[in-house]
């Protein structure tokens, strides 16, 4: 694989619980660099069909290269959260498996000029998709106190959430944001040496969250991956962080359960019914290979299920 994007993570594992059809219709909702994509057509046979879609076009270039050899494809530059208009505009459903490996890639954060690192002083971007109007710049500058608050509290999980926003809002009253250091400074100013690189990793975490959209589009996804698959049919998430993780495990949770009704309750009255089958009781890890050859890999928690119920999809 070319350099430049990171080594797919937790590949066999991924590989393993996602193909249950050898000829199958599978979707790779964030192709990255190709990796997981490659994987997935090398065990699979050339009736399989993969369907990549990134909402990055530098990662959608990349990957056509990689997968080139392969024919039974289609990629595509779109936010996961619009899979169904793929599947349904290309007539590919219902679908064997899914895919998710979520976050960023080594390729965007190493890029200084997207914004994604606190290190350097590239530009306050952070968009997947350059054609969305809003980057991290607009939201330092555009945001009012109280907003700034939400999303450095509950995207990035930042303990000085307040005392940042606070001077976020102090600062830009004197000059805008542009670049990385002009928001390094303000949040060294608050948390000081010690647990400066940490914060630092919080704070853009939440922005590119906040930019990107990601937790709402992520919940859409699942939700309409899920409506997607046919009976059978496998979803599998790769997550790095604790937000993430936990709209996928709620939702396999949720998904699972055959009844919601209250237990003082003497009979189900709810008529839920269970329709998925979790198929990793707790999520899996990259072992200590995987991290001494990827560190980036050192926070990755894959989740898999499988759907036990009919596709209803009112197209097929």
């Amino acid at each position: 694989m070319k350099d430049g994007f990171h080594r797919p993570v937790l590949e066999e594992q991924a590989v393993q619980y996602l193909i249950v059809h050898p000829e199958g219709i599978y979707v790779d909702c964030t192709v990255g660099g190709g990796g997981h994509s490659l994987a997935i057509l090398q065990s699979t046979t050339p009736r399989a069909f993969l369907v990549g879609l990134d909402a990055d076009p530098e990662a959608i270039e990349h990957a056509g290269q990689v997968l080139a050899a392969y024919p039974n494809k289609l990629l595509r530059q779109i936010f996961y959260d619009q899979l169904e208009l793929v599947l349904y505009e290309s007539g590919r459903y219902p679908v064997s498996g899914v895919l998710y490996d979520l976050g960023i890639s080594s390729h965007q954060i190493d890029e200084t000029r997207r914004g994604f690192s606190f290190q350097g002083d590239g530009p306050l971007d952070m968009r997947f998709d350059p054609r969305q109007q809003q980057g991290a710049a607009e939201i330092l500058n555009g945001y009012d106190r109280k907003e700034l608050e939400r999303v450095i509290r509950e995207y990035g999980e930042e303990r000085h959430w307040r005392a940042i926003a606070r001077d976020i809002v102090a600062r830009r009253q004197l000059q805008p944001f542009h670049n990385a250091r002009d928001l390094s400074e303000v949040v060294r100013q608050v948390v000081g040496e010690r647990f400066l690189n940490k914060s630092l990793a919080r704070v853009w975490q939440a922005l590119r969250i906040e930019v990107n959209q990601e937790l709402a589009r992520l919940t859409r996804s699942l939700e309409a991956a899920f409506a997607m698959l046919e009976q059978g049919g496998r979803m599998v998430v790769i997550s790095y962080h604790s937000l993430e993780d936990r709209i996928v495990k709620n939702f396999m949770r949720e998904k699972s359960r055959d009844c919601i009704c209250p237990p003082e309750l003497p009979a189900c009255m709810c008529d839920k019914v269970s329709e998925l089958k979790i198929l990793t009781r707790k999520p899996l890890q990259p072992d200590a290979a995987e991290v001494r050859r990827n560190s980036r890999s050192r926070s990755a928690r894959l989740r898999a299920a499988e759907k036990i119920v009919p596709y209803q999809g009112g197209k097929a």
